[in-house]
């Protein structure tokens, strides 16, 4: 492929189709014998020259080329292939006349070129974009002007048209966080939604989500599913970061760091499998299980927000989903550009506090303190009544003498 003094980043490339009209100087029927670059007629009396070839003989390769970057969108061809068809390259254009094609020379060879950057398609006249859950297509289509000569043509007019397949990852965005009982976030990936779920289940089991705001036990087990719902099964899903805090700002406050860098930073942490009873991996698949104990940040308020940053990988892009948590440098380089990220919250949830034992405080305080006036007010009564038996005592003394 000619790389046009360019680094190609081609996803995948088609070229649709290319036609032209030739008036005279068609290929000749003798020497129309590489079906691969001459195409007869069904009566065998005529022949055009494949896609891509020209020439009386059409034995010449025009090397048409399109390359589909990143950011931009290519065609070009052989500048002799133009002039065989006499079309200058001041009447090579888009749809939209404005988006010229240029000429450059690589290798010492000269090409006619049109190229267009992504954020120019709809204004360069770019067909309207085809979407499924998989891929985006662009569809262009470059045309020449037709040489008019009195009030006639004689010369082709060329069109070529040709489209750029891309899969939709490419960037993850989210404007703003999302905080029901159910999170749901729709992404934009490039010009395509993916939308992605976290819920929190109340078992193991991961059968029956909480329906409102969750009230959980301290040390209790926390399940947390976060899903791709659309496309489902498509991409690889992979969380970065979760953390929680008790406000439902994800910045704001104290914070607590349940997973770093796509790896447990909380000993209660645990990844489950789609399946029963088998651990799972981060990044190994469109939805991703994970657990931890429940907890309270030591401040008054007694709910919490959690926080996750998450991902999409390509499904072939495997290795780079997943994280590699045995390896400390491994892990710190994660990190990432911020922007390839998306952002959920859920929350609130609710700490379900154990009822103080304010009764049995009480009757420990009371009941020692109600002893000791008890024992108390039994000496005042015995020593009344010893006083008032040694007074009775004293007096039956003196009478006695």
């Amino acid at each position: 492929m000619i790389p046009f003094g360019l680094k190609l980043s081609v996803v995948l490339v088609l070229l649709l189709g290319f036609t032209y009209h030739r008036v005279d100087g068609l290929c000749s029927v003798q020497h129309c014998t590489n079906s691969t670059r001459c195409l007869l007629s069904k009566d065998q009396m005529t022949c055009k020259c494949a896609t891509g070839y020209y020439g009386d003989q059409c034995d010449k390769d025009a090397e048409i080329r399109v390359v589909c970057g990143k950011n931009y969108l290519i065609i070009g061809a052989k500048e002799d292939f133009f002039k065989y068809h006499n079309v200058p390259l001041q009447s090579l254009h888009l749809a939209n006349k404005s988006c010229r094609a240029q000429k450059v020379v690589i290798g010492g060879e000269s090409y006619y070129v049109s190229r267009i950057s992504k954020d120019l398609y709809a204004t360069c006249g770019g067909k309207p974009l085809e979407k499924n859950f998989t891929h985006i297509t662009y569809s262009l289509s470059l045309l020449s002007d037709p040489q008019v000569t009195g009030n006639i043509i004689r010369n082709p007019v060329i069109k070529m048209d040709y489209s750029c397949v891309y899969p939709y990852i490419r960037r993850i965005s989210l404007p703003f966080p999302l905080v029901p009982f159910s999170s749901e976030a729709v992404m934009r990936v490039d010009e395509l939604d993916a939308k992605i779920q976290m819920m929190l289940y109340k078992d193991q089991s991961y059968t029956v989500a909480y329906s409102g705001a969750p009230t959980i036990e301290l040390r209790d087990k926390v399940y947390v599913e976060v899903r791709v719902t659309e496309p489902a099964d498509f991409f690889l899903l992979r969380i970065n970061e979760c953390w929680a805090t008790q406000s439902s700002q994800p910045k704001e406050g104290s914070v607590h760091t349940l997973l770093l860098n796509g790896c447990v930073d909380d000993q209660t942490v645990s990844f489950h499998n789609m399946s029963k009873g088998e651990s799972g991996r981060n990044g190994e698949s469109s939805t991703i299980r994970y657990s931890f104990d429940m907890f309270r940040f030591t401040g008054e308020s007694h709910s919490l927000y959690l926080h996750c940053t998450i991902q999409l990988c390509e499904p072939d892009d495997y290795k780079s989903c997943t994280p590699n948590c045995n390896s400390i440098t491994k892990r710190e380089a994660v990190r990432g550009d911020p922007t390839n990220q998306g952002l959920l919250s859920y929350g609130p949830i609710r700490i379900e506090m154990p009822d103080r034992p304010h009764s049995s405080i009480l009757m420990a305080v009371v009941l020692p303190v109600a002893a000791v006036w008890t024992v108390g007010f039994f000496l005042i009564i015995l020593i009344t009544v010893a006083k008032a038996g040694s007074r009775r005592l004293t007096q039956v003394e003196l009478h006695s003498q």
